[in-house]
């Protein structure tokens, strides 16, 4: 049985689940599951993926987890209990997924691999977290790991920016709106640098400086690769200051033995050191890392005879070093460690030893020897930050490996409490000794001890370096045979404090001989003591020790005999009377010189302090000892700070009255001295010492009384330094006051505490009295702190008297810091906020350092009083600050950062605190708000206040503080933000002197601010501010600032894109805040008070909030649209609710925004949101029944509607939601309750339906030109779009603006395409529009203002500019004499005779130029995937120059790549027409040319012709062959018949565009005898032409060409051309069974034998120019034309015996003599220039047409046809299968598809009608079986080719030959005749041919008629 689940609520999917069973759930591993129910192994849930399917899946696959649960029940919430941060990683994953795989496909490889690796280390992150096996600080790593990638990706991937405090998401609800504005930023910032919420919170409570970051170098030797030692090697390391010449830090020991390896195996892998401390001064020193190697053996390598080998010796070997300047750029960028190699260097002199490394740096080869090989030391560096803790936590493995720590020789920069070091450096310098008799020098070794006061060796207080233990002495190297050795040796001395007073070095000198014995002889001693008499340790110097002489038999057990001795130069002087007597005796002429450094913090060198500490023993030099104190180093003071504590209070308590002002004085610079960042670290000490060790009772008086005594003479003195550096010191003076006073009242029992309260009170009297001094004379005090005379002793009276002027005023270190210490969070930016002036770099005022202190003493005071008199204090002394803001602007930097620093104290965290000092801070803030001064350090005080606010909004106080608030600073903030806005949309914002970015912030701090006061605001606090305005104008200009500002948030994006939980919570501001001020302006501005502005400012607001990015839920993935809608719910239905709710309120009024709101609103609708579009209908409704009520008509309404649709439709460019929003917009004109229902009931029904109809239709094209507008669509569809909603605007709506707009659009996109032609056309039409006129027109578009006459002269000329690149001169020409016309009349001959020339440059361009004749392309598209412009229509498409079929069928599908390609001709059923997919059916047509006369007219050129063949066309035809009846097997031909079908278009081309739709088709069948007299007639009239053409020498030179053409007639005609259809036609069974063919088989008859007469006149022309080696073809020619004469005689006379009618005389036109004597002369055009070369030869029985094609049969013949052109043939070498015939056969035919046999000959194809052959279309394959030698054949090819320029190169592929130019489509536009001028008066610009020029007097309009007047001057031709 089922039962409901109590703990086991949401788990994890640990194995897939198929679902099989019944009611199954399938699962993938990972899913996260809610289960409802569980039974017996199995549970019943929901996948949170797919939370409304439910269903059963086992209990095994689930691993459970905690969760919390709430609301239990059906529609209970579980959340998992898990750490937040673990939770967001999983959700944040699953996100990045789908959109990481989105990346891939989008080819952002770089970005796909990058999200993959950091997706990869979330999930280990997340791993280590689940894990459980954390520290604290581990996991606090690992979590701000996690959160700086997720940011990353977040940001990367388009995401929303997640706010974060500690890591974790925060609720907003929980925190301020300043707060959350802060958090984005800080989030924000943590993508380039993590920073934490604990950093932030440091910053903004005011630390003074940054305490600097210091680095740390690990250095690890890998391996000492050597191969000539054989010893062991100690190697030092250590880091080297080159500019300084010294050491930077102490030595890094290796020990390795003679094998390489580390003596002790323990430290195997464990080599290495971490250099540590190392300042950012100390990276920019010119550093190295120096190795210094030492041996330990012989004396001599390479000389076993020198010493014997038990005997060992540290002698030097050699040195490396590296240049950290060469490798920090490298380690830097690294995180991991980096190898190095360092060779090592040996020396040539070991006099040179001590420099070595100097030697190596400069390169003084002479020096030192460099290895052979490439042997040295392997080392690897790393580069680490932050403090040691720090780096501890970070890098546990290097602390794991046992890393030596490496100090530097002194002090860091910053000295850390507790951090206890007693270190004593020594250098063993040099040496100078006697040679002591002997021949050679001595080979000396110095032995170390240190030595207690009782003569104990003292153990493990040498240190050689780190790395390797103590030890209890040490020997130096040795210098082979050097009687003065310089060693340069340091050694670090770690001698425990009790043991240092006392102790003593002793160096011991032996002389190591190499002879057998190899003994070590001890020749001399020195010594010194560590701490000298007064109590001061060894100073920081060179010492030169005396040598004392003595045997290897002396013993030094009895140390006292040597320590009485004088040690050194000084201890001689100070104690000279030494007896003589002694056993030491002193070597006069040996010295011996070493060098300390003392780094200790319990030890000094320094006299005056050890003098301050032992005061008492000098109590009648204290006045002297405390005036000493400054001139102490910090480094010594804060070492030794709790003892001069101490020190300076018991002097205190001595004597007051004597003591108390310099005690003070020294305690003032003390304080201050902790002040500097580099000892910043102490103040805890200074805390610790106040609370737990400071015993000062009476201490507080003499600290009041001195303080106070300051205070009040700071008016008289002229130079106030030394009372500036007490104000500085507040905090801690005063820390002292209270501590002592709490000591004082314990020990009394509270006495004196009246006396107390006084004394405080006066001194903030006092205090007051310094703020008021600027209020009074603020610019002396600023302006009069140059270098002043320093007062005397004498010159201050009163407690400072008698004190040394260094003491008294001095300047405290770090005074020249910035008095500006504790910024508020971004009060840092100089340029911003302009802190830091010239004002800066002087001693500021002495207020400044009194304000600055001022705040951090609340805290003592609230120890020993209230809260409330606290605030009292403090509200008096902000009181008593001057009010003025005009005082310099350092100084409202200071007062402003003082209040700042008060609202940041815990002061102010409590609420009666608050009632007393929150008026005199909103005071202090309107003030500077109000003169638009220090913006964003005001706007950092009051986010902290809103924040305060926030934390305790559940007291009742609050509501009194919003009150206030709102009083005080709604108002100007406003009207700050209203400056700040507009500061930021103009120019000088960018260029002036605040940043952009600066700016940004600035608004984002107030905007903040703002939205935190009205989020407190309740009803309440809105009912006061209605009630609180004087007036109507008051709350009116309340209303327009508020809503203007709520404008501007939404208009200028004030918080980024990705910031959408800011966004959203601004919005739900704004919505709640639009709530509460609606009913005021309803109740104030309606009816008789009504006021336009504030109507259409809320109607603007309302418009512009609905339709806000951030609030278009359904671009949300579903989680987050769940998510803010059970947040805020859909915010913009209420605002809807809202805006629809103040539109009924304005009854009357509503006529005041018709039709000015329209746009907006339609703007409205357009939200994809159905409830939001619903509210609007009636709206529109309304609109309209108000116009009709006042006008009769609702023409303004319909006018803006279609303005607005088609703005969106321009300012939609890029946004992918466009489209979608447009189709919801239908919906509008759509099912109930759309706009068309509410109409119905209305009187003004049928214009209403008319209206919404044509809406509807524009709707429709405005979608498509939308998507075709995208960008990434080809040029022919945007052309498309334009032309289909260009007719749309003429024809239906009539909008003429609109219209020619949509013209301007077009013709650029024909010009970008360079379909010049069309571009002329496009501007013809607004050409059309114009009038002769001297009409003024106002600017438009890009025309100037101008008259009517100047804008149609300059489209014009521009139109006749574009016609003459597309070389269509003829269109050009009319409009030449039409300007002509015009200039004539002006008598502007200048613009004349310009005109006439370029009219004359036309003509000779028709006849020099040569021009290509396009192909015809008929296009169908079908299926309803295609645009609607486009749906199921057939088109026409003028194809580029060079564009075969091929070509175009392959751009057309590049077009539509998911189209399919119809194989066949015929027209589609109705199944393809209406399924959801796109079919495309392409094939050539040939243009049928309305105008005919000109083509038949004699000698008129073929470059004239062949224009008016392929222009002003309407008609195209496309032919089919099918068999009709049974087939005829030995003549095919009698039964082969010719679907034709006509297809007529809407519009001529060329015109708008390169394509238009088909309006018409028109079917007819051609009879065989039909189709054979047209196949003769052509080929006639291209004889004749090709003939006349040679006749009229228009052909020059080469005559191959009528060669090949008579060759082909004649040789065809002979092996049987048109001797099939003599076979098929004049046969006597064929005319007696086609009785009505009569006539036709008679002009069959008449064109053959015209044929045969102008073959004989082709060959008179050809025998006059043939050349003399082309003769035997000549002949050839004659021989068969003879043949052919004969046959067809023969055939005529035997068919003729059967024709009815025949004349029997013998002379009529018909027979053959007749027809040459009745034929006139023979036109040009009747001899059409061919290009097509047949195969020529007696081929048995195939069949040779006309045109010399060679096929077996006629049905073959006829397969090979498209249409009856030769064009979708001519040049292409491949071409898809396309059609079939409907006709019997086992052959697919159709255009292009061949049987393979004649494939490779498809280039001589000619298809009928002969006639549309031309030069472009030549093709020769080689000539075969003419009898022709190969070379002949070779030359004839290339000289036909020749002179037929331009025409396909056969080698070119179709991709070559094919020009890249994008073509135009035409399109669904209205007739031509719905154009007037095309009809009118352009008309003649469409008919060709070109008229002759007609008198002047001819009127404008009588020039329509000039095209039809070619046939009444038959002398023009």
């Amino acid at each position: 049985m089922w039962t409901p689940t109590e703990d086991e609520k949401i788990g994890v999917v640990i194995c897939n689940f198929r679902g099989s069973v019944t009611q199954g759930l399938a699962l993938e591993v990972g899913e996260t599951v809610q289960i409802l129910e569980k039974c017996e192994g199995w549970y019943r849930g929901f996948s949170t993926r797919k939370p409304n399917v439910k269903g059963v899946f086992p209990a095994s696959y689930v691993h459970l987890k905690k969760a919390i649960v709430t609301n239990r029940g059906p529609h209970e919430t579980v959340v998992p209990l898990e750490d937040p941060i673990v939770t967001e990683v999983t959700s944040t994953l699953q996100e990045w997924a789908l959109l990481w795989k989105q990346l891939y496909v989008k080819h952002k490889v770089d970005l796909f691999y990058k999200v993959r690796h950091v997706m990869m280390e979330l999930i280990d992150l997340r791993r280590q977290l689940l894990s459980g096996h954390l520290t604290q600080d581990q996991s606090r790593d690992v979590k701000r790991h996690i959160t700086v990638r997720l940011d990353w990706g977040n940001e990367h991937l388009g995401l929303d920016l997640v706010p974060r405090k500690e890591f974790e998401m925060v609720d907003e609800d929980q925190i301020s709106v300043s707060d959350l504005y802060k958090m984005h930023l800080s989030s924000r910032h943590s993508v380039q640098q993590s920073t934490t919420q604990g950093d932030n919170a440091r910053q903004r409570h005011g630390e003074p400086c940054r305490v600097p970051v210091p680095h740390h170098l690990l250095v690890n030797l890998k391996s000492f690769t050597y191969n000539s030692i054989g010893e062991d090697t100690d190697i030092f390391f250590s880091l080297y200051d080159l500019r300084e010449g010294k050491t930077l830090s102490e030595k890094f020991m290796v020990r390795l033995n003679k094998n390489g390896g580390p003596k002790n195996p323990e430290k195997v892998d464990r080599l290495c050191a971490l250099f540590t401390d190392l300042s950012n001064k100390d990276m920019k020193r010119d550093l190295y890392i120096v190795s210094q190697v030492i041996r330990t053996g012989r004396m001599l390598l390479n000389d076993s005879k020198k010493g014997p080998p038990h005997v060992q010796y540290r002698r030097p070997y050699g040195c490396a070093v590296l240049a950290m300047s060469d490798v920090l750029q490298t380690i830097s960028e690294l995180k991991e460690e980096k190898d190095f190699v360092l060779k090592v260097y040996t020396c040539n002199n070991e006099n040179e030893w001590y420099q070595i490394h100097e030697n190596i740096i400069r390169k003084s080869s002479t020096k030192y020897t460099a290895p052979s090989t490439n042997y040295g030391l392997i080392i690897s560096l790393q580069l680490l930050r932050g403090d040691m803790e720090q780096v501890r936590r970070e890098n546990p493995l290097i602390f794991s490996r046992g890393v030596a720590i490496t100090r530097k020789l002194g002090f860091p920069d910053v000295i850390m409490p507790g951090d206890i070091r007693n270190d004593l450096y020594l250098t063993l310098e040099r040496g100078d000794f006697e040679r002591g008799g002997k021949s050679v020098q001595k080979n000396i070794e110095v032995t170390i001890y240190v030595l207690y006061a009782d003569g104990e060796i003292l153990k493990d207080c040498i240190s050689l370096g780190s790395g390797e233990p103590n030890v209890p002495e040490h020997r130096s190297f040795v210098l082979y045979h050097n009687n003065s050795p310089r060693w340069s040796e340091v050694i670090k001395l770690p001698i425990p404090i009790d043991r240092f007073r006392g102790s003593h070095l002793r160096f011991e000198f032996r002389h190591c001989s190499t002879k057998d014995k190899g003994e070590k002889k001890l020749f001399g001693f020195a010594f010194t003591p560590l701490m000298r008499e007064d109590g001061t340790t060894l100073s920081d110097e060179s010492h030169e020790l005396y040598v004392y002489k003595c045997d290897e038999n002396t013993t030094f057990s009895n140390h006292a005999l040597y320590l009485g001795l004088p040690c050194c130069k000084e201890d001689f002087n100070s104690c000279p009377n030494i007896p003589s007597s002694l056993i030491f005796q002193r070597s006069m002429k040996e010295t011996f010189w070493i060098s300390t450094q003392l780094s200790s913090t319990k030890l000094t060198q320094n006299v005056d302090l050890l003098a301050l500490l032992k005061w008492k023993a000098h109590p009648d030099r204290v006045m002297d000892i405390l005036g000493r104190l400054r001139h102490v180093s910090g480094e010594e003071i804060v070492k030794f700070l709790q003892d001069i504590l101490d020190t300076l209070f018991s002097i205190l308590d001595d004597n007051t009255d004597k003591y108390g002002p310099l005690v003070f004085q020294s305690l003032v610079f003390i304080i201050n001295l902790l002040r500097d960042s580099k000892y910043y670290h102490f103040r805890p000490v200074m805390d610790t010492y106040i609370q737990k060790h400071f015993a000062g009772a009476l201490a507080y008086k003499e600290l009041i009384r001195c303080l106070k005594w300051y205070m009040d003479r700071s008016a008289e003195v002229v130079r106030q330094d030394h009372i500036q550096e007490a104000m500085r010191a507040l905090e801690y003076l005063f820390k002292f006051i209270i501590q002592s006073r709490i000591l004082y009242s314990r020990a009394t029992c509270g006495m004196e505490e009246e006396q107390f309260r006084t004394s405080v009170q006066e001194l903030f009297q006092s205090i007051r009295f310094v703020l008021s001094l600027d209020s009074r004379n603020s610019e002396t005090l600023i302006f009069t702190q140059g270098p002043q005379p320093c007062p005397g002793p004498n010159q201050v009276p009163g407690p400072g008297a008698g004190l040394p002027a260094p003491l008294a005023l001095a300047p405290a270190p770090g005074q020249l810091q910035s008095t500006v210490p504790g910024q508020v969070p971004g009060s840092g930016q100089a340029n911003c906020t302009q802190a830091v002036s010239a004002n800066a770099l002087r001693p500021t005022p002495l207020s400044a350092a009194l304000l600055n202190s001022f705040p951090a003493i609340f805290d003592e005071l609230l120890q020993m009083f209230t809260v409330q008199e606290v605030a009292e204090f403090v509200r008096g002394t902000l009181g008593s600050m001057p009010s003025t803001v005009h005082i310099g602007q350092s100084m409202d930097v200071v007062k402003l950062q003082s209040i700042a620093r008060t609202v940041d104290s815990r002061l102010f965290s409590f609420p009666e605190s608050r009632r007393i000092l929150l008026p005199v801070v909103l005071h202090h803030i309107h003030l500077h708000l109000r003169q638009q001064k220090e913006l964003l350090i005001c706007s950092g005080i009051l986010s902290s206040i809103f924040s305060i606010i926030k934390t305790s909004s559940l007291d009742t106080s609050v509501q009194e503080e919003v009150e206030m608030m709102v009083e005080s600073l709604l108002d100007v903030l406003l009207q700050t933000l209203l400056s700040i806005m507009s500061k930021s949309q103009s120019q000088e914002a960018v260029r002036g002197q605040r940043c952009p970015q600066c700016t940004a912030e600035i608004a984002g701090e107030y905007v903040s601010c703002l939205l935190s006061l009205l989020r407190q605001m309740t009803d309440i606090h809105f009912q006061h501010l209605m009630e609180n305005f004087q007036s109507k104008d008051e709350l009116k200009e309340f209303l327009l600032k508020i809503m203007c500002v709520f404008r501007n948030l939404m208009k200028l994006s004030i918080f980024p894109r990705d910031w959408n939980i800011m966004r959203l919570l601004t919005s739900n501001i704004i919505l709640t805040t639009v709530q509460y001020l609606s009913p005021a302006l309803h109740k104030n501005f309606t009816e008789a008070d009504f006021d336009f502005k504030v109507w259409n400012s809320y109607f603007s607001l309302a418009v512009l909030y609905i339709n806000q990015p951030s609030l278009q839920l359904e671009n949300l993935s579903p989680a987050k649209r769940k998510k803010v809608l059970d947040k805020y719910g859909d915010m913009r239905v209420m605002m809807t609710y809202e805006l629809f709710s103040m539109w009924q309120n304005l009854g009357e009024n509503k006529i005041h925004f018709i039709p000015g709101m329209i746009g907006p609103f339609l703007g409205v609708t357009l939200v994809p949101q159905v409830e939001v579009r619903n509210i609007m209908i009636p709206i529109f409704h309304d609109m309209m029944d108000w116009e009709q009520r006042k006008n009769g008509n609702f023409k303004q309404v319909e006018a803006e509607l279609i303005d607005k649709l088609d703005s969106l439709v321009s300012e939609g460019k890029g946004d992918e939601n466009y489209r979608e929003l447009f189709g919801l917009l239908t919906q509008l004109f759509g099912p109930y309750p759309s706009l068309l229902e509410k109409i119905e009931q209305e009187t003004w029904r049928e214009t209403g339906i008319s209206f919404v109809t044509s809406v509807t239709r524009l709707m429709e094209r405005l979608l498509d030109y939308r998507d075709c507008m995208k960008g990434d669509e080809t040029e022919n569809k945007k052309i498309g779009c334009t032309v289909n909603l260009l007719n749309f605007y003429k024809s239906e709506i009539n909008k003429e603006e609109m219209y020619i707009r949509y013209i301007h659009k077009l013709c650029d996109m024909h010009l970008q395409a360079e379909n010049y032609t069309e571009a002329a056309f496009t501007l013809l039409l607004y050409w059309e529009l114009l009038h002769w006129d001297e009409r003024p027109l106002k600017e438009f578009l890009h025309y100037p203002s101008q008259t009517e006459w100047h804008r149609k002269e300059g489209l014009c000329r521009k139109v006749i500019h574009y016609f003459n690149k597309g070389k269509c001169w003829e269109y050009g020409i009319p409009l030449c004499r039409e300007l002509a016309f015009q200039y004539e009349s002006l008598y502007d001959y200048q613009s004349l005779s310009w005109i006439r020339k370029m009219e004359a440059a036309y003509y000779d361009n028709i006849m020099e130029q040569q021009r290509l004749e396009p192909e015809f392309f008929r296009v169908g598209f079908y299926g309803r995937k295609f645009p609607f412009f486009l749906r199921n229509k057939e088109f026409v498409c003028r194809g580029h120059d060079y564009e075969r079929l091929e070509a175009f069928q392959q751009r057309m599908l590049g077009e539509f790549p998911q189209a399919i390609a119809m194989q066949h001709p015929n027209q589609p059923d109705e199944a393809i027409l209406q399924c959801d997919a796109q079919y495309l059916q392409i094939y050539a047509v040939t243009p049928v040319p309305d105008s005919v006369t000109v083509l038949q007219m004699d000698r008129v050129p073929d470059r004239i012709k062949s224009f008016y063949r392929v222009n002003n066309v309407r008609r195209f035809r496309y032919d089919r062959p099918f068999h009709k009846g049974p087939k005829d097997r030995d003549n095919e031909f009698k039964s082969l018949w010719i679907e034709r079908t006509t297809l007529i278009l809407t519009h001529p081309l060329p015109g708008i565009s390169r394509w238009f739709e088909v309006e018409k088709r028109e079917l007819v069948e051609v009879s065989p005898l039909e189709n054979a007299i047209s196949v003769v007639e052509n080929k006639n009239q291209e004889l004749r032409t090709l003939i006349s053409q040679y006749q009229h020498k228009q052909l020059h030179g080469n005559i191959n060409l009528l060669s090949m053409t008579l060759n082909g007639v004649i040789d065809a005609a002979v092996n049987g051309g048109i001797a099939r259809y003599q076979e098929a036609f004049f046969d006597k069974e064929y005319i007696t069974s086609h009785p009505e063919d009569t006539e036709k088989i008679t002009q069959l008859k008449d064109l053959m034998q015209e044929q045969v007469h102008i073959l004989g006149v082709g060959l008179a022309v050809h025998e006059k120019l043939v050349h003399p080696e082309m003769r035997p073809l000549h002949k050839k020619l004659i021989d068969q034309f003879q043949m052919m004469r004969s046959s067809l005689c023969h055939c005529f006379y035997v068919s003729l015996q059967g024709l009815p009618g025949l004349d029997k005389s013998g002379s009529g036109p018909n027979t053959p003599r007749g027809i040459l004597a009745t034929h006139g002369p023979m036109s040009p055009e009747s001899f059409k220039l061919m290009h097509r070369h047949s195969e020529m030869g007696n081929v048995g029985n195939l069949l040779i047409l006309a045109d010399g094609m060679v096929v077996e049969h006629p049905e073959d013949f006829y397969r090979m046809q498209a249409s009856l052109s030769s064009s979708s043939l001519s040049s292409t070498h491949s071409a898809p299968s396309q059609m079939i015939n409907s006709a019997p056969s086992t052959i697919r035919v159709g255009s292009p598809s061949l049987p393979d046999k004649y494939r490779h000959n498809r280039e001589m194809l000619m298809l009928l009608p002969p006639h549309r052959e031309r030069p472009s279309s030549a093709m020769y394959t080689n000539i075969t079986d003419n009898g022709q030698p190969p070379n002949f054949q070779r030359a004839l090819f290339h000289q036909v080719i020749g002179p037929c320029k331009p025409c396909s190169d056969p080698n070119l592929s179709v991709a070559e030959k094919v020009l890249t130019t994008p073509s135009s489509w035409s399109l669904d536009s209205g007739t031509r005749e719905a154009l007037p001028f095309l009809s009118s008066h352009v008309g003649s610009v469409m008919a060709p041919p070109v008229p002759p020029r007609n008198l002047p007097q001819v009127s404008p309009a009588s020039y329509t008629c000039l095209a039809h007047q070619s046939t009444v001057h038959p002398g023009w031709q």
